[in-house]
């Protein structure tokens, strides 16, 4: 009977997900086909992750805002207040090291990547785990931010703007006998999938509490297979860091009882005094069904990020858009992640140097850029 309504939750969430992908679908900006043929029409994509997570979401909302395909209305006139002649698009990926090495090998325009992954890229270094052999037979090394130190450094890296704060969930059933970072020793988890920021920063986690990757039983799972595995009882935990709430752990909490476990304050500062991009925070209750008080954590900074090769007028246009009352008000209809970016706090967490175009429209505004920005 558990293993059957186990079946029919993952069932309701796998529903719930193609229903939210029509959705973005259909929300996307189109070409309208009275368009005249001799206006210029540029794409620009957006690397975001998993279409189950907070960074594919929010980026399809940036790619709407900033779209403005020939033929559509001025923003003055009711219309799109995107960049004319733009179609953008959210394009989903294994997530923040995917991301970083897409835009180093520009085979993307733009991506969405924590503000750790982001410098580690720009710098050609990374956090090598210990080796050893994880529950699925596959060397902890052939996985994750191994990949960066192979690439080497990606000096081609720009930030357009820092976004909102990504925080670290760890994620069990509610009837677990788990109760902190300590008794994830020996279980099942799912640390994030290959490529994926939340890897890298999990391996962080675990060693900050005293554990190391191969004292688990790693699983190295899509956010989608994490959840299901969950509800299915196939793994104990998994991690995720993005901003709340990700639904697909909304989605886990609505099938079965769920907790987050709390990253001590002790275990968490030493990760914050150690690494520059890291910082305190909370995870507030009510945030996923079921979590009725706050939830201590880490956050790292969602930065928007391109090639320094891109048209800097290019960039300064779709800054510019990013920070129009128009995206503002679209970003706080749709997600709330897309109520903590603000334009106050856009140089804030940022780990690679500015774009020109980005930068020069914050001075624009009268902003001080950051040295070493």
């Amino acid at each position: 009977m558990l293993r059957l309504a186990g079946r029919r939750a993952g069932s309701k969430i796998r529903r719930r997900r193609s229903g939210w992908n029509l959705f973005l679908a259909a929300a996307l900006i189109a070409v309208p086909l009275g368009a005249p043929a001799m206006e210029a029409l540029h794409f620009f994509r957006i690397g975001t992750a998993a279409t189950t997570g907070t960074y594919f979401q929010i980026g399809g909302v940036l790619a709407s805002a900033i779209s403005k395909p020939p033929g559509a209305r001025d923003c003055e006139r009711g219309g799109s207040c995107g960049v004319p002649g733009l179609v953008a698009v959210a394009q989903a990926s294994q997530g923040s090291l995917q991301n970083a090495l897409a835009l180093g090998a520009g085979q993307i325009e733009s991506a969405l990547i924590q503000s750790d992954v982001a410098y580690w890229a720009y710098a050609g270094a990374a956090i090598t785990p210990k080796r050893c052999r994880p529950a699925n037979g596959e060397a902890a090394t052939s996985v994750g931010s191994v990949l960066l130190k192979a690439q080497g450094p990606i000096k081609s890296l720009r930030a357009i703007a820092g976004l909102f704060p990504e925080d670290v969930h760890v994620v069990v059933r509610a009837d677990s006998p788990i109760r902190g970072l300590r008794d994830l020793k020996g279980r099942l988890v799912a640390l994030g999938e290959p490529e994926s920021g939340t890897l890298a920063d999990a391996r962080l986690v675990l060693e900050a509490a005293g554990l190391s990757e191969c004292e688990v039983k790693a699983q190295y799972l899509r956010l989608s297979e994490a959840a299901d595995a969950l509800v299915q009882g196939r793994i104990d935990a998994f991690f995720m860091v993005a901003g709340y709430p990700v639904p697909a752990i909304t989605d886990v909490a609505i099938a079965i009882p769920t907790r987050l476990l709390p990253i001590p304050r002790e275990t968490a500062e030493r990760l914050v005094q150690k690494f520059p991009f890291f910082n305190l925070d909370v995870i507030p209750a009510g945030s996923y069904p079921g979590l009725d008080t706050e939830t201590p954590t880490l956050s790292t900074t969602a930065l928007w990020a391109t090639r320094a090769e891109i048209d800097a007028d290019l960039v300064y246009a779709i800054t510019k858009s990013l920070w129009s009352e128009a995206t503002t008000r679209l970003l706080e209809a749709t997600h709330p992640a897309g109520r903590r970016i603000r334009l106050a706090t856009a140089l804030d967490g940022l780990a690679i140097p500015l774009h020109p175009g980005a930068a020069r429209y914050y001075r624009e505004v009268g902003m001080k850029i950051p040295d070493g920005l």
